[in-house]
């Protein structure tokens, strides 16, 4: 059988349409009408204030922290259970990580470990040049705490709605709290253009900046003029044709992960050690991805043996993020948590990421339940055999 996979790319149908545009027209470069059309579609969806079409979320990320100033010997606040491409354009600036722990409401930055991280900031007089609040798996970070924690302090939020787009907040779109925010097409997102990636800024001034330095910084002359070091961070006009497509099924890429969501939620209601992720009051997630949390206290298999007994059934699935703080790549940097247990360090051993794409049929999903419900009960029944 076809192995169901986690979150594969999913077409509309009229993305052709839009690259053979780009061939037509012969705007192949990194410019032209589809750039511009799919930075309007954003904005409009979004509601953003300024847009500026990248060539992955990384590098919105990395123009946002240079735009804001951040440099050698500064600190940024990033939340830890992510990506590493979420804390990694830190250290392409030469500042320092510190991590904040998640919190057990939204899976997603703690506030009170936040709040903690400023004090101690600020005691030091440290304070640091940008907070990176990421939204996994499409969930929404708890923001009206974040904000008035990061506005008492002055310091603005850098929002990493990768995962999260289409995802609201009191019906404000993810991505748009923060003074900049930044979204990923990477293949595996609710909607790709194969590569590529999306700043988002309040300031018109800032997205002039980042453009300028997403093209070379080149300046406005009549030879090729340089006055700082620049980058080659444009998305392919090629790229922003499958974009343009996509925008239109976005909603229905939600609908359709929000209805994946809901059938995991309602197979595993009833099974005690068994919970799905959570979703914070007021807040609308995209479902990008669907997870479920086993706890090790109920059951004592591994969520690394789950990934391999359901690869063995053709079914691909994905432990949660290794938290960032426990990263080689990492090491010896700080992790403020809000007890004695580091939150995020629990959802790495016992949440599961399970098959979610828009495209995947009902009978593939009761499949995954089932072949899933199946292993654990082998597991739970062995260990009560044994005991």
């Amino acid at each position: 059988m076809e192995t169901i996979f986690l979150s594969p790319p999913h077409m509309g149908g009229t993305e052709e349409t839009y690259i053979q545009k780009a061939f037509d027209t012969n705007w192949i470069a990194p410019l032209g009408a589809n750039v511009d059309q799919f930075e309007h579609k954003m904005k409009h969806y979004t509601n953003a204030a300024n847009v500026l079409a990248l060539n992955s979320g990384t590098a919105a990320i990395h123009l946002a922290l240079v735009t804001l100033g951040v440099t050698t010997g500064d600190s940024v606040f990033c939340s830890t259970l992510t990506f590493a491409a979420s804390a990694n354009p830190i250290s392409y600036v030469s500042a320092k990580p510190v991590f904040i722990d998640s919190d057990e409401r939204s899976w997603n930055m703690c506030p009170i470990a936040l709040e903690q991280a400023f004090k101690d900031a600020a005691a030091q007089n440290k304070l640091p040049k940008a907070v990176i609040v990421v939204h996994i798996l499409g969930l929404v970070a708890d923001m009206e705490k974040i904000q008035a924690i990061c506005a008492k302090y002055n310091v603005p939020i850098i929002e990493d709605a990768a995962e999260s787009l289409g995802s609201t907040y009191k019906g404000q779109m993810t991505g748009t709290f923060g003074e900049m925010g930044i979204y990923s097409f990477n293949g595996n997102k609710i909607i790709t253009t194969s590569g590529g990636g999306m700043l988002v800024s309040k300031s018109a001034k800032t997205r002039e900046q980042a453009f300028h330095l997403a093209t070379q910084a080149k300046e406005d002359a009549a030879y090729y003029l340089h006055e700082k070091i620049g980058y080659n961070y444009r998305l392919s006009n090629v790229l922003a044709g499958i974009g343009i497509g996509q925008m239109e099924v976005l909603d229905q890429h939600v609908a359709k992960r929000q209805a994946i969501f809901e059938r995991y939620s309602i197979a595993f209601s009833d099974i005690q050690g068994m919970s799905m992720m959570p979703i914070l009051p007021d807040t609308r997630p995209n479902c990008w991805l669907s997870a479920v949390r086993i706890d090790s206290n109920e059951f004592e298999i591994a969520t690394s043996d789950l990934v391999r007994i359901l690869a063995s059934h053709h079914i691909e699935a994905r432990m949660m993020w290794y938290p960032l703080h426990a990263q080689p790549s990492f090491k010896e940097t700080i992790c403020y948590q809000a007890g004695t247990e580091n939150f995020s360090e629990r959802l790495f051993r016992e949440v599961l990421c399970l098959p979610s794409g828009s495209a995947m049929t009902q009978t593939q999903q009761e499949y995954v339940i089932h072949t899933l419900l199946s292993s654990l009960n082998k597991e739970r029944m062995g260990k009560y055999a044994t005991n």
